[in-house]
């Protein structure tokens, strides 16, 4: 099998750490992008590399266009190639939206949204140019079932939902396939912090009755990823316990 290559961003902790080492189990060389942690983004290039693949680490801030553009363009420098990108970078800024500040509104939707628009544009031009690649999207349960205290997240969301179908359709002539993967409550330092009752609400929404592990996410993006899925494209997989079913 020859080598591909894949850039997941967000890669240094949580799913995007699972995706990372998945893949590199697969065979894929790795790209780990990080905003802030260089440590936690080492650690996991170098799991990634004890599955006998290279990898390397790559600070950029999705959220900015020609950092975005520069990313994408170091991993076809350094592979020759990017085969895969996982689109996964995300942030938070919980709150109700009478009390919701407008800039935090839109740093959720410059990282979460944009910043998915930034990275998937970065990466057309050498896909389309080798008329074969995946992006492959993190989005959310909530984009289709709604957060209260969550509405810049949602949105954000919900528009990379849209934005891969937009994409899906633009990209089809050439090969370049393009999904999306929309995550539950899954077992995170963001939900390992929650109190036991807050735990206990979350569970009841839940007909499976537990909170999902970052490697059954990163199973999906692996499916995705790979020959599996030559005949999808546009599609939403939920990976959610049963939260939400259409």
């Amino acid at each position: 099998m020859t080598t591909k290559n894949a850039l997941i961003t967000g890669g240094s902790r949580g799913i995007g750490r699972a995706i990372c080492i998945k893949l590199a189990e697969a065979g894929y060389n790795i790209a780990v992008n990080y905003a802030g942690s260089k440590e936690k983004a080492e650690e996991t290039a170098e799991a990634c590399r004890r599955a006998g693949v290279e990898a390397y680490t790559v600070q950029a801030d999705v959220a900015d266009g020609k950092q975005a553009q520069a990313m994408v363009k170091e991993v076809v420098d350094t592979f020759d190639s990017i085969d895969v990108l996982v689109n996964n970078a995300g942030i938070t800024k919980d709150t109700l939206v009478m009390r919701m500040k407008e800039e935090d509104f839109e740093a959720v939707i410059d990282t979460n949204l944009k910043g998915v628009f930034n990275c998937a544009k970065a990466a057309t031009r050498p896909m389309m140019k080798q008329r074969s690649g995946r992006i492959i999207n993190i989005s959310s349960v909530v984009a289709s079932v709604g957060n209260p205290g969550q509405a810049n997240y949602v949105a954000s969301k919900a528009g990379v939902i849209g934005l891969t179908k937009s994409l899906a359709k633009e990209l089809a002539e050439r090969h370049v396939l393009v999904n999306a993967v929309a995550p539950g409550f899954i077992t995170t330092e963001m939900t390992d912090k929650l109190p036991e009752e807050q735990k206990d609400a979350l569970l009841q929404m839940i007909p499976l009755g537990r909170l999902g592990e970052p490697e059954q996410v990163a199973n999906v993006v692996e499916f995705l990823a790979g020959s599996g899925s030559d005949y999808m494209t546009g599609q939403t997989l939920h990976v959610d316990g049963g939260m939400y079913m259409p």
